[in-house]
């Protein structure tokens, strides 16, 4: 999606389809927007030797992630010399025989290369949806549970329904979907809306995500309680050297998972058991009473579920659950 900003269409400027074209590093780097995309190639750039400046409108980096996460993430890319500017508009873009000009409220950005990663948006005016007689909107195809269209032999699978934008979500749709048209099945374990989705961000440290962040939880105003276990504490992240993240579980009284924010090594690894768990309703005592190979990163679920049952234990509300 490239956003209407003034000049925009007059520049060269890059995405993430062509980025990976470039047979030369720039050495200054703008980056329009903060979200996945833009963190995750702003920090590659920045390592291969670019200059990066990001600027963007939303208040955080990777914005529809936990703000703890974020802050760690932006504390990273202080460190590492990684420019940003949260809440800025951009006003007008322009290319001078020095670079190309980024105007915007944060200031003027001088780059030899600008990047737009300020999301997608469905691509499917060449498809001829109409005389197909296919239902669609500006911003998705829309389908039932098993990821049909209104016409009931064509399907419509990954981003373009609009239900998740991320490639593993769309390969479980299309083995759902493959399932359900095989067999001509209709059963709730085929609907896609019935499976947990995670999402990772692969920045150093990684960000991952399975469920609601804290952010959420507070809206939907649950009652609930976090659990936070810091890589620092465990020996194998600190002798790996990474001691950087924390694993942090929205959790309650029953051992009721809600969500799982990971923030460091491996996170986009980790956040599988926490799935897994969500997903066939298991609580914080189903994952204590797993073994967990040691010394392996996925302790770090272990322990955060060993601080759960530590924390009822000296509330004197263990008994209950045992």
């Amino acid at each position: 999606m490239v956003p209407p900003i003034d000049g925009l269409s007059e520049v060269p400027y890059l995405t993430n389809e062509n980025i990976f074209d470039l047979e030369e590093i720039p050495k200054r780097l703008t980056i329009i927007g903060g979200g996945a995309i833009g963190v995750e190639i702003a920090q590659a750039f920045s390592r291969l030797g670019s200059s990066i400046t990001i600027v963007h409108m939303d208040d955080q980096l990777a914005p529809s992630e936990d703000s703890e996460a974020s802050a760690l993430l932006e504390k990273t890319f202080k460190k590492e010399g990684i420019v940003y500017y949260n809440g800025e508009k951009i006003e007008s873009v322009k290319k001078k025989s020095d670079g190309i000009y980024t105007e915007t409220t944060a200031g003027t950005f001088v780059s030899d290369q600008i990047l737009v990663a300020t999301g997608r948006k469905p691509a499917f005016d060449f498809l001829n949806l109409e005389a197909a007689g296919i239902d669609y909107d500006k911003k998705h195809i829309k389908v039932d549970a098993f990821n049909r269209t209104n016409i009931k032999n064509i399907y419509a699978l990954g981003d373009i329904n609009g239900k998740w934008l991320f490639t593993h979500a769309a390969m479980h749709q299309a083995m759902l979907s493959l399932m359900q048209a095989l067999g001509n099945n209709e059963t709730k374990h085929l609907e896609q809306d019935n499976y947990v989705v995670p999402r990772a961000i692969f920045t150093d440290p990684e960000i991952a995500q399975v469920g609601l962040t804290e952010n959420e939880v507070k809206k939907n105003e649950l009652n609930y309680f976090l659990i936070k276990e810091y890589y620092k504490n465990y020996a194998r992240a600190v002798t790996d050297g990474s001691p950087e993240g924390f694993v942090k579980i929205i959790t309650d009284d029953s051992g009721k998972i809600y969500g799982a924010t990971i923030v460091g090594e491996r996170a986009s690894e980790l956040i599988t058991e926490w799935t897994l768990a969500m997903q066939h309703n298991l609580k914080m005592m189903d994952i204590l009473m797993t073994q967990h190979t040691f010394p392996t990163f996925s302790v770090l679920n272990k322990n955060a579920a060993e601080k759960w049952m530590m924390k009822l234990a000296s509330e004197g509300k263990l008994g209950a659950i045992l």
